[in-house]
């Protein structure tokens, strides 16, 4: 697959995206985008996690903002360590761009803390602070303790597709991790999800930006209309 632009709905501050892994996330999130796909999903989406070899000699060069595994997470169970070592070992072999990893097994991710590459920023997602138990990651409540403990990183949270939640135990949170900036965006694929009504998302935005940058998505539009 090879180093690809951005494009599409991913985040307009990242310039390029790279694939090491195929195979479905262990995650399994009902909303996924690459398993809702209507097109139908890619056989390389297919099957049980696997690290493509040939990925690791993509010569990445300098000066771009790079999402590792935009399509998987990095730090899921069923990622072997090994598999997470060659990458990471990857991204040193080009020091002068900027790496973006995201996951939702933040407790994971910490175990690898001095392994990262010079010049990152790890994020986690936060759809809401609710269990709706419609994924096998870990619980919001367990990605939030474990991002706490991420110290003089760069962070951000992405709340997406987000869903419905508390205003003031949400709010607490963000404001405990002092991420350098939320991202919120919304479902786009149709995925019947709990969603809050356009007065608490507002409320939430009117909140956060008291603390840290909001980045809003387009499709949160359909939301606030």
């Amino acid at each position: 697959m090879g180093l690809r632009k951005q494009k599409g709905n991913m985040y307009p501050w990242v310039t390029h995206m790279h694939p090491h892994l195929a195979g479905e996330c262990p995650h399994k999130c009902s909303y996924c985008y690459v398993q809702t796909n209507p097109r139908g999903v890619h056989p390389r989406w297919k099957g049980a996690p696997r690290l493509i070899e040939e990925e690791l000699k993509v010569n990445y060069g300098l000066d771009k903002t790079i999402f590792i595994e935009h399509m998987n997470d990095l730090f899921a169970k069923g990622i072997r360590p090994n598999w997470i070592n060659c990458i990471l070992s990857h991204c040193w072999k080009y020091p002068e761009n900027t790496y973006v990893f995201q996951t939702k097994d933040t407790e994971r991710a910490f175990r690898y803390v001095g392994h990262f590459p010079p010049k990152f920023m790890l994020g986690t997602t936060l759809e809401t602070n609710r269990d709706y138990k419609i994924t096998n990651a870990p619980s919001p409540l367990k990605r939030y303790i474990w991002m706490l403990k991420f110290i003089e990183v760069k962070t951000f949270v992405t709340v997406e597709p987000i869903m419905d939640f508390d205003l003031e135990v949400l709010v607490g949170w963000l404001q405990n991790i002092k991420p350098d900036f939320v991202n919120i965006g919304a479902d786009s694929k149709e995925c019947n999800l709990p969603e809050p009504s356009p007065e608490k998302v507002k409320a939430l935005i009117s909140e956060v930006q008291k603390f840290t940058e909001i980045r809003t998505k387009r499709n949160l539009n359909r939301i606030l209309k």
